[in-house]
């Protein structure tokens, strides 16, 4: 359908159609010429919405936010409900007949002693008696130790705080020789500690709190701290964290599988750059700026890669394989179906991601309940058995045995099902649901890798979980102002999140980064969030 030219007209113009319209008067050539404009614009807004990608659910999801995707909230949505649906929300029944209680949700809110793994410990004991002392109450029996009364005290404090020192000074009358206190045991001269740079990487590039938001925290507890300062702190401390991620890099390039994705980005100098080339009427070098996440798991480890510019997601990729060695067998990467997701310099197992496709018939569901339900069922079975499949700890050659023995018979009848569905015209190529089945048929083979290849995965949420912290971190930053700052944000993020992935306490691990910076820029490689408490043994 042509686009036509969008109407402008104020609501007074409308209204004067409206009642000419209902007074039976004859239009004049403009007022007739204004009322074809505003049909034809409906017609063509309302033929948009239901054809095309973008449905009155997915602008009503722009405006207000999207609700989970969840196979019970799809198909409740819109009146469909599904027979393994009703069968998992009934109560499991034993082998007697009678119905099992259904076991709460995990976790009530309260964490026991053991969670707090890096507070200190105080051992305290009971003044005056000993283990085999007489007891105080009977006199007859002797006391001995047992299990011990745990109290947790948690007390808060601002995120740095400061200590003044007042030296004591002394001056002689006759040759003003100055005699000065000495600093405390454990006390130094330098005003900021590397732990200063450690909470602010944490605080800035972990949790998402600005520079400036933290600068008014701090002011409001008395112990300033202005957004520069900070700036300059977490940029001088960077040297240690840098050769760590270059050593993430170069391990990461070795991995089995990897997951890549983008997500927009703002940088203020690449913005200006941009906005000077088109004000010149040059073609600008390239006008998109990303954020791009890549996961890489390796020997059962995940590292997480984040790089801001102007590069997409297959370019950093490429950046990162070029440090893959010659004699490893391409890995399989994990991402969605967009073109710019991929390396052309380098050759990837691809594999497409199942819940990218899912979504197109989620959006479209409301058009095409009964299709989009019977895809959504498809897929929630193969989801299933992948379930039961990370219950049971399966290795990865037996996860594939088991799909290929439960997953890939209802996905062969799904394609061939959507195959009918065009072959029979039951379905319009060019309607919402045409465009998502054609999406699934012509990425078939990537979708389907889990039913050929162990290991292969089904989709691409670790790599979305990712990047949530760069977008977090823009929605409340909102940019980086220079290439620079985006290389240290990138770094900090990149490491941090590694160490939560693995477990490992991220303000420890970049306070060690600084403190031994010089043995980190010489062996990186035993520096690494899982490695680096063994130098730090060693060093004590």
């Amino acid at each position: 359908m042509k686009t036509p030219e969008i109407v402008n007209a104020t609501q007074a113009e409308l209204d004067e159609l409206l009642m000419l319209a209902k007074t039976k008067t004859a239009f004049s050539a403009e007022h007739y010429e204004l009322l074809e404009r505003v049909l034809g614009t409906f017609v063509f807004v309302m033929v948009s919405l239901q054809n095309a990608k973008t449905s009155i659910k997915r602008f009503r999801q722009m405006l207000f936010g999207a609700r989970t995707e969840s196979k019970s909230n799809v198909l409740k949505a819109h009146g469909a409900s599904a027979t393994t649906e009703s069968e998992q929300a009934a109560p499991a029944k034993q082998a007697d007949g009678q119905e099992q209680a259904k076991p709460g949700p995990s976790g009530h809110g309260r964490n026991g002693a053991q969670a707090y793994r890096d507070a200190p410990v105080v051992e305290v004991d009971v003044p005056g008696l000993q283990s085999g002392d007489p007891c105080r109450e009977c006199a007859v029996g002797k006391v001995y130790d047992s299990a011990p009364k745990v109290l947790v005290n948690v007390v808060g404090q601002p995120p740095l705080a400061a200590t003044v020192f007042r030296l004591r000074q002394l001056r002689c009358r006759l040759c003003d020789a100055i005699f000065t206190a000495p600093l405390p045991e454990g006390a130094s001269e330098i005003k900021y500690d590397h732990s200063c740079a450690s909470m602010l990487a944490v605080l800035r590039y972990g949790s998402g709190m600005p520079f400036y938001r933290l600068e008014n925290l701090q002011a409001s507890l008395n112990v300033p701290l202005p957004d520069a300062t900070q700036w300059d702190i977490v940029h001088k401390a960077v040297p240690g964290p840098r050769a760590a991620f270059q050593e993430l890099i170069r391990q990461a390039a070795q991995a089995e599988l990897l997951h890549n994705d983008d997500t927009p980005a703002r940088i203020l100098s690449l913005m200006r750059e941009r906005a000077k080339a088109e004000a010149a009427g040059k073609k600008p070098v390239a006008k998109a700026i990303n954020t791009t996440g890549i996961v890489a798991e390796l020997q059962g480890r995940k590292v997480v890669l984040f790089f801001t510019g102007h590069a997409h997601a297959g370019q950093n990729l490429a950046k990162v394989l070029a440090h893959r060695a010659r004699e490893l067998e391409p890995p399989m990467q994990m991402c969605d179906a967009l073109a710019a997701n991929v390396s052309v310099e380098f050759t990837t197992v691809l594999c497409n991601c199942i819940a990218h496709c899912r979504r197109q018939f989620v959006d479209v569901i409301e058009h095409f309940p009964k299709e989009c339900s019977h895809v959504i069922e498809v897929l929630a079975k193969v989801y299933a058995e992948d379930a039961h499949c990370s219950a049971q700890k399966m290795s990865p050659e037996q996860r594939l045995a088991h799909h290929q023995a439960a997953s890939s018979p209802p996905m062969k009848d799904l394609h061939k099902w959507m195959n009918e569905q065009f072959e029979q015209r039951l379905v319009e190529p060019n309607s919402g649901l045409g465009g998502a089945m054609r999406y699934m048929l012509k990425h078939w083979n990537e979708l389907t890798l889990f039913l050929r290849k162990a290991g292969a995965p089904l989709d691409n949420n670790v790599v979305e979980r990712a990047l949530k912290r760069a977008i977090r971190h823009r929605r409340n930053s909102f940019f980086y102002k220079t290439t620079k700052g985006a290389e240290v944000g990138d770094i900090y993020m990149s490491l941090i999140h590694s160490c939560q992935l693995g477990d490992v306490n991220p303000f420890e691990y970049l306070q060690a980064l600084q403190i031994h910076a010089q043995d980190v820029m010489t062996t990186p490689a035993l520096w690494m969030p899982w490695n680096y408490r063994e130098q730090l043994s060693r060093a004590a």
